[in-house]
C-alpha cells in the first residue's frame, strides 16, 4: 500500500480540518488567526484526510510553520515528515529565504521531527504558553510552558 500523501492547498471556499487544527493548537483566536493570514495545507490518503500544515509570512523572506497536526490514527508513519517537507518546498518555490516553527518544549517528538527535517533550535521563548494560553498543556506528563523556536535556512 502507497503511504504517499496527496497535499493540497486549502481553498477559501474549502472547510478548514478543525479537528486537527485545534489538536496542534486549542485555542480558537489563534487558529482563526493563522487561517486569516496564512494558507492551509491538507494531505490525504485515499479522500482521507491525514494532517494538515499551515504557514505565514512573518518578516521579509521569512515563512513560519505555525500548525502541523496529524490525526492520531496516522500518527508515526512518517505523515508528519511528509508535511513539513512539503511546507519547507512552498517557502522555496516562494522564494523564501528562512522557514521558522515554535512547537512546546515538551513536545519531545515533534522537536525530532524537525531536526531530522533540518531545522536547528535558535532560541527558547520563556514561559510563553503560561503567558498566551489560560489553562496549563501537558504533553508526554511534561507541562508545555516555553516555545522552542527552530529555523531552517533554505
Amino acid at each position: 500500500m502507497d503511504n504517499k500523501l496527496t497535499i493540497r492547498k486549502l481553498e477559501k471556499e474549502d472547510q478548514p480540518p478543525f479537528f486537527l487544527l485545534y489538536d496542534a493548537d486549542p485555542s480558537e483566536e489563534a487558529v482563526s488567526d493563522y487561517l486569516s493570514r496564512g494558507t492551509c495545507y491538507v494531505g490525504y490518503l485515499n479522500d482521507e484526510i491525514v494532517g494538515e500544515y499551515v504557514i505565514l509570512p512573518t518578516r521579509p523572506f521569512t515563512l513560519e510553520l505555525v500548525n502541523v497536526a496529524v490525526a492520531e490514527a496516522f500518527r508515526e508513519k512518517g505523515y508528519g515528515k511528509q508535511l513539513v517537507l512539503h511546507a519547507i518546498e512552498m517557502a522555496r518555490q516562494g522564494n523564501y529565504q528562512v522557514i521558522e516553527v515554535g512547537t512546546g518544549n515538551a513536545g519531545i517528538g515533534q522537536m525530532a521531527l524537525y531536526q531530522k527535517c533540518g531545522f536547528a533550535i535558535t532560541s527558547v521563548d520563556y514561559d510563553f504558553f503560561r503567558k498566551h494560553y489560560p489553562e496549563p498543556m501537558f504533553e508526554n506528563g511534561i507541562e508545555c510552558r516555553h516555545m522552542v523556536r527552530m529555523t531552517l535556512d533554505l
